[in-house]
């Protein structure tokens, strides 16, 4: 076989990760040793228990027969976890996938995620929040507010958090309302503009009453520089509030009301020009009155260029608002039954520059009759999403002190979405003009159980089961984008499309001893019928919705244990999973244009399968270390007619070579055969390492400590079509940092340097800015270019943060 460099190259580079590993479990067991050895009667320090709710009922972590990882509240401390691109940064298992806009962002687990997530694609991976799960993914990527713990849980979970758990889920549980009152403040700065202030206050008025409210202010201005309106974008920030308000009017009935408000504003997915050459003599579109040299004038295009020239922001503003209500009885029996209902609105404007220049380019684009258009504006895509999502769980879970433990439950979620879009000026062929108005809808009912029954002493087997009915459809109205009133030119509809799907699961738990479990489970997802609505229908398009539904089978082996007196924890999972239909758009830049879009795809067939392993260390009384890697191989088993991506090279239409072995197959179409390409984003390699050394000072009201981190991520393409040019190189950072807290825990003061090395990496990786050729109007000469969307921390910043309890 042949070697990989590439492999060698990500092997080599892990080697200071695993090493660092290795040194730190050696240090650990020849300090415990040295301990016991000098006393044996001594009570020594251990890792705090975790627990979670991954089966709707709380027990311990290393209970569970399923892969999880687990964020706490110290670790999301640490890492100064403030929104979902932070939690990403922890969890081997997950990615994010950067679309055009905000709303086009998706969540990847184990390398697999919708990508470009429509109206009418519900997503592969759950988000759910205090038992709630987010009616559009795009929420996620909300501030994250309050927060206690995260549980990443890995595999299809569609047997007890529904469908759009095919891949996996997250399950946030925020704080909750306990002991006397209390509040805390924290206040968050950066050396590169960005700024947090925060605080919450609650607890338990009486024995009957209890409330805690929390809210924040985020603000991060951006690493690029419009040089057109002398402001940064590519940030994000948002304002968020919430409560949780408590009454235990008997001793058997709790009831918790938790109104919610969120205000985002996200400056995501700009492009900025890395390269253009020939630069001299380049043309926008070809037209004589658009050279590169002015549109682009005081930019120092380079390979970490951070400057643009936009006159329209790029980035979605939005508003959601929202309660949940949770009804706990406690029956005589021991049995807890629970009602949870929630009602959310979220509203959301989205722009985006789509000839990336400051210059009223509609006035040289000529019209469809060859003649200048003498339009004085730009050319530009917006719309607005206005989504209701209410859902209402009925759950009744047993005692946990018995043999056979059970949840059994009834679901009921409704989803609708309006969506406006325009692109484009009426008449401007090289703008791709569109506008329409298109709204979908989904109803879900399900009935749900799961049993575990510990059938011997060192035996537990598990089985679940969900039945889910799902009612869908689409309507669609297009017509001619401005200038204009609105003028509908066709319409399609496709409603009251139903399906039934059944998943479950069944695993089989051996308990070693008290402290070392290993579990086999099988489990089967599904996510229901999708809507290709992302551009503009046609009549052939139309006749394809719906596009089917997409299901999955895996097969996961694991292993966890408490070592060393509960100072060593380590979770291990192998798993396989297979998807079949499954739902993923791929997008490219259409031929001559300047637009980018993308099309819903039912690919044959995914599979996923790797390694994991999370491991917690209390090395000494004093470092604890977190860490965690994943194997991951997510490949295309079966997609024989996929779209190609576009090449320098005009023959076979501008397309990659491998079309023209498929397109007589396939009566002319530019097609290729994808079995054995690999997945978007989904890196073969991601691990993370941190920890934190207390250093005690005796003389003093206060003591002091050190943290440090560093994760490591393989190269990954960003596009289902295999282009190697949307790829982003591997990359690796390193935090720092140190700080004071006092003896009391009523104050902490932090310093810290994030991407010490400053190494530079982007979120996504294009080739591509525009359309842009040389020499008007012919013969052209190819200009070929490149951009990059550089991430949150590409560069080396220093902050301040300081915490206090009151």
């Amino acid at each position: 076989m042949r070697n990989n460099p590439s492999q060698a190259r990500q092997t080599c580079r892990l080697l200071p990760i695993s090493s660092a590993v290795a040194l730190a479990l050696l240090s650990m067991m020849q300090t415990a040793a040295a301990q016991q050895a000098a006393s044996t009667t001594a009570e020594q320090p251990k890792l705090a228990e975790v627990i979670v709710s991954a089966n709707k009922r709380i027990e311990k972590l290393e209970q569970v027969p399923l892969a999880i990882t687990v964020l706490g509240d110290a670790v999301l401390q640490r890492n100064n976890v403030r929104e979902f691109a932070d939690v990403i940064n922890l969890s081997p298992a997950l990615t994010i996938t950067y679309g055009t806009t905000p709303a086009n962002n998706g969540i990847n687990m184990r390398g697999i995620g919708t990508t470009s997530i429509g109206i009418g694609v519900e997503a592969d991976v759950a988000i759910i929040i205090d038992d709630i799960p987010m009616g559009m993914q795009v929420k996620a990527f909300q501030d994250l507010t309050d927060i206690a713990r995260i549980e990443i849980l890995k595999g299809p979970q569609s047997t007890l958090f529904g469908k759009s758990a095919i891949a996996g889920a997250v399950n946030v549980t925020t704080k909750p309302i306990s002991g006397p009152l209390t509040g805390n403040v924290s206040s968050f700065y950066t050396s590169d503009g960005e700024w947090r202030v925060g605080g919450s206050y609650g607890g338990e008025l009486s024995e009957k009453f209890g409330f805690r409210i929390a809210a924040s202010d985020t603000r991060f201005a951006g690493n690029v520089n419009n040089l057109t309106t002398g402001t940064k974008t590519n940030g994000s920030g948002g304002k968020t509030f919430m409560a949780k308000l408590s009454w235990h009017p008997t001793d058997t009935l709790d009831l918790d009301f938790s109104p919610r408000y969120n205000y985002s504003n996200t400056t995501c997915c700009a492009l900025v020009a890395t390269s253009i050459t020939p630069l001299q003599g380049a043309l926008l579109s070809n037209l004589p009155q658009l050279p590169a040299t002015t549109l682009l004038q005081g930019i120092n295009i380079g390979p970490y260029n951070t400057d643009i020239r936009n006159d329209t922001r790029t980035g979605q503003e939005s508003t959601s608002r929202g309660f949940g209500l949770r009804i706990n009885y406690a029956m005589p029996n021991g049995a807890t039954l629970t009602s949870i209902t929630s009602l959310d609105r979220y509203y959301a404007n989205d722009t985006r520059d789509q000839d990336f220049v400051d210059v009223p380019t509609l006035q040289y684009y000529p019209l469809a009759n060859g003649k200048p258009a003498g339009i004085n504006e730009g050319y530009v895509q917006y719309g607005s999403f206005d989504v209701i999502s209410r859902t209402q769980e009925l759950r009744l879970t047993s005692p946990d002190n018995l043999a056979v433990k059970y949840v059994a439950g009834l679901w009921y979620g409704w989803n609708a979405i309006d969506r406006h879009f325009v692109r484009g000026y009426n008449g401007i062929a090289l703008t791709t003009p569109t506008q329409y108005f298109t709204d979908t809808y989904n109803e879900n009912k399900a009935v749900f159980g799961q049993v575990s029954w510990d059938f011997l002493p060192e035996y537990t087997v598990l089985a679940g089961l969900r039945y889910n009915r799902e009612t869908s459809g689409y309507h669609f109205t297009t017509g001619a984008p401005p200038p204009g009133a609105f003028v509908p030119t066709a319409t399609f509809s496709s409603v009251d499309n139903t399906e039934n799907a059944t998943t479950g699961k069944l695993s089989l738990q051996h308990q070693f001893n008290k402290n070392l479990m290993a579990y086999v489970l099988g489990a089967t997802g599904y996510k229901g019928l999708a809507y290709d609505l992302t551009s503009s229908l046609n009549a052939a398009t139309a006749a394809q919705q719906p596009v089917q539904s997409e299901t999955s089978n895996t097969f996961e082996l694991g292993l966890k244990g408490n070592f060393l007196n509960n100072r060593l924890t380590v979770n291990l999972a192998a798993f396989n999973s297979k998807f079949k239909n499954y739902q993923q758009n791929s997008g490219g830049y259409l031929p001559g244009t300047t637009t980018y879009v993308t099309r819903l795809n039912s690919v044959g067939g995914v599979q996923t399968r790797g390694v994991e392993m999370d491991i917690s260390a209390l090395v000494t009384a004093n470092l604890i270390i977190n860490g965690s890697v994943a194997y991951t191989d997510a490949s295309i088993t079966e997609f024989p007619n996929a779209p190609c991506y576009n090449v320098i090279d005009t023959s076979n239409g501008g397309f990659n070579a491998a079309c023209q072995l498929k397109s007589v197959q396939y009566g002319g179409q530019n097609v290729q055969d994808l079995a054995g390409g690999r997945m978007p984003n989904a890196p073969k390699i991601k691990a993370n390492l941190g920890g934190q050394y207390d250093i005690p000072l005796k003389d003093y009201s206060f003591d002091a400590f050190v943290t440090a981190a560093v994760r490591y991520q393989s190269e990954v393409l960003t596009n289902l079509n295999q282009d190697p040019t949307l790829s982003v190189a591997g990359y690796s950072v390193t935090n720092l940092g140190f700080g004071i807290k006092d003896k009391q825990g009523n104050y902490k003061l932090s310093f810290f340097i994030n991407n010490l090395f400053n190494k530079h990496y982007a979120n996504t990786g294009f080739t591509g800015l525009g359309n842009w050729s040389s020499k008007a109007p012919n013969p052209l000469i190819t200009v070929t270019n490149t951009t990059w969307s550089p991430a949150r921390d590409a560069f080396r910043y220093v902050g301040v943060r300081f915490d206090a309890k009151f």
